[in-house]
């Protein structure tokens, strides 16, 4: 029954986020043309506001468990499990003034408004994950500019969505390229849960009254201990963060 109503739910949700993008698109051009990356930053903070609120429309709700003051004078790397394209718009919003960056594929650099133009202009990298050379350069050229600027970087080191919010093994290499480019950094395990149900049918219909929930754990210093011990610390914590409820 609740798939049968998600369909007309659904609808009306893809007319409301597409209006959102279309708009947005026009917004982010023009603040990056006329204004500058501040004005360009506030457009993709309130792009991602209306995004979660477009989803607010299937019944999806957010909420953070962040009891952590967290110092803006360093850079963060943010680390979270991958569990759906809506993991992104909160953590935009709920870290906007940690001017969150993102490491995605190249694809996503083009086709989709508002979206692609924010890969392309405002910071973040775009990896071609089949020239692994090619990332491992650009990888480590995005981390010089994070910690140039005191932004935070966010990584999913699973590579590719969990369909069921199990987490997948890590794969390491562009972290640790993380690390050893922003060693003053501030790591930030984040446990993402529930994200996946948005996505439990496929792409249409889309799951209807997920509460998506954001752990943030322990922050740690990215020089604190060396990366054979590090990283899987940073993983078991995100991954004792699950609860499948």
């Amino acid at each position: 029954m609740q798939k049968i109503i998600a369909y007309p739910f659904t609808l009306l949700y893809f007319l409301c986020f597409g209006f959102v993008l279309i708009i947005f698109h026009a917004i982010q051009w023009l603040c990056f043309n006329t204004f500058g990356y501040r004005a360009h930053k506030t457009s993709v903070i309130w792009l991602n506001f209306w995004i979660m609120r477009c989803l607010n429309l299937l019944g999806t709700r957010f909420s953070i468990k962040n009891p952590h003051q967290l110092n803006s004078n360093k850079p963060l790397i943010i680390v979270a499990n991958h569990q759906s394209t809506y993991d992104i718009p909160p953590i935009i919003w709920y870290f906007r003034k940690h001017h969150p960056k993102f490491i995605s594929k190249k694809e996503l650099g083009k086709g989709i408004p508002s979206v692609s133009y924010n890969l392309r202009h405002g910071g973040s990298v775009l990896i071609n994950r089949k020239n692994p050379r090619q990332s491992l350069l650009a990888i480590s050229e995005f981390a010089q500019r994070v910690k140039t600027n005191n932004w935070a970087a966010v990584i999913f080191p699973e590579g590719t969505r969990s369909r069921d919010g199990k987490a997948k093994p890590f794969k390491t290499k562009g972290l640790e390229l993380l690390i050893k480019n922003m060693p003053e950094a501030i790591i930030l395990p984040l446990s993402i849960n529930n994200s996946w149900k948005t996505m439990r049918y496929g792409k249409f219909p889309m799951g209807m009254g997920a509460h998506i929930k954001y752990e943030v754990h322990q922050p740690i210093a990215a020089n604190s201990e060396p990366l054979e011990t590090l990283i899987p610390k940073i993983e078991s914590q995100i991954k004792q963060g699950l609860h499948f409820d």
